[in-house]
């Protein structure tokens, strides 16, 4: 499987997550089910929101927006994928890539920068729908085009973009953003692979850019098309143009990763869903309903039960029926299958009961003195050192609370 990852210009927002989750969670599925499963997920170090973003400093923040998103995903608590590739330090094989699509007529030089003739691969616009003749390629005009539905495949450098370049037969320049991804997938896979997955916004023009690429060089590349459907933030689509951004470090500050996790449960991976306080109160709900089963004594394992959550799984990957079956689990006590369901979704650490450590109740207890006597900066420079420790504490009414591990 080949996931298209972030591109590394600032702190990645809480929609970029859900394609890292659902093909985590994907291959945690196929593992458990036999298959011999592998996930590239990869890096996108070279674009031109990066020079925007950072004219005169694109590595720097490529570099450490790289480090962002590794350090925020890593928190899902889901591990990593097999192959992390970043476009920097594929650059040989894109410009192989490149020279491949010149000699077989399907690209051809001008001034410095190369282009896709889109017009050498009858098949253009079957993945997306897209009417071949009314195609807009989402990239700044340029006369150097044979045709505008012509797409970069290397750019030539310009003063805004002298931080970072490479040498290549056409003179120095960068790759396109399309060719990374063809370059990448088959340099770890080669010409064919299973699954390319990625957010549904990716359809046109990259993915579709990416199938002209390999198939106009006659290979299969990816055989199946998974996109996930597209986050928004109360209703409208979460972006940073729009100033409604929700990072994923955000996220896990806030609500915790068990709940975050939760939350993406609670969708079909393809359809939309809606970050919200009220759709995350209702994770945290049901996070609470799934580790409250396990203060409860177990019933003997029903393991014929297992085949209803199999089967929520094996059609079409269906969270949200695997979700109810792991809360008909907690409803009857089936522990032993409410665990092992938990742990194929990076969720395993809600069965565990953990005693919160003496010095953690202690600040428990001065928090709750501070809330009692209305000290409320207090309360919240306590309550932030209870969250850096990995404890939330949850408020009650009445004046009581629960510690619970983040």
């Amino acid at each position: 499987m080949y996931f298209c990852g972030p591109t590394v210009y600032a702190r990645a927002h809480i929609g970029n997550a859900r394609p890292f989750v659902v093909g985590m969670w994907l291959r945690s599925w196929l593992r458990a089910s036999g298959y011999e499963a592998e996930l590239v997920h990869n890096i996108t170090d070279i674009n031109d929101k990066i020079y925007d973003a950072a004219p005169g400093a694109s590595a720097e923040l490529a570099a450490r927006a790289t480090e962002w998103y590794l350090e925020d995903t890593g928190d899902l608590g889901l591990g990593m994928p097999d192959h992390l590739p970043r476009a920097t330090e594929n650059v040989p094989q894109i410009v192989a890539f490149i020279e491949e699509l010149i000699a077989a007529g399907h690209a051809y030089a001008a001034g410095g920068d190369v282009y896709y003739r889109v017009d050498t691969f009858p098949e253009y616009g079957r993945l997306s729908g897209q009417r071949p003749d009314q195609v807009e390629q989402q990239e700044a005009p340029s006369s150097l085009k044979q045709d505008a539905r012509d797409f970069a495949l290397w750019k030539a450098n310009k003063p805004e973009t002298e931080d970072t370049w490479w040498d290549s037969p056409w003179g120095r320049g960068r790759p396109g953003w399309h060719i990374e991804c063809s370059a990448m997938a088959e340099q770890i896979y080669g010409p064919a692979f299973e699954i390319h997955g990625g957010g549904l916004d990716l359809v046109f023009p990259h993915h579709e850019n990416e199938v002209a690429q390999s198939r106009g060089l006659g290979h299969p590349f990816a055989k199946i098309w998974a996109h996930n459907g597209m986050l928004s933030f109360t209703g409208a689509e979460m972006h940073k143009s729009l100033g409604n951004v929700t990072t994923i470090r955000d996220a896990l500050d806030a609500w915790g990763r068990e709940t975050v996790l939760v939350f993406f449960l609670t969708a079909l991976w393809r359809k939309p869903i809606d970050y919200s306080g009220e759709t995350m109160a209702q994770a945290r709900a049901r996070l609470d309903t799934l580790r409250n089963a396990f203060t409860l004594e177990a019933a003997p394992v029903d393991e014929s039960r297992w085949a209803a959550f199999a089967a929520a799984l094996d059609d079409d990957f269906d969270t949200p029926a695997a979700l109810a079956v792991l809360h008909e689990w907690a409803s009857d006590r089936q522990l032993e299958l409410l665990r092992r369901g938990l742990g194929i979704f990076g969720l395993a650490s809600v069965a565990d009961l953990e005693e919160a450590p003496p010095e953690v109740a202690a600040l428990a207890e001065e928090r709750a003195a501070a809330r009692a006597a209305k000290r409320f900066d207090d309360s919240d420079r306590l309550r932030d050192e209870l969250a850096s420790a990995g404890w939330e504490m949850r408020d009650e009414p009445g004046g009581g609370y629960t510690l619970v591990p983040r």
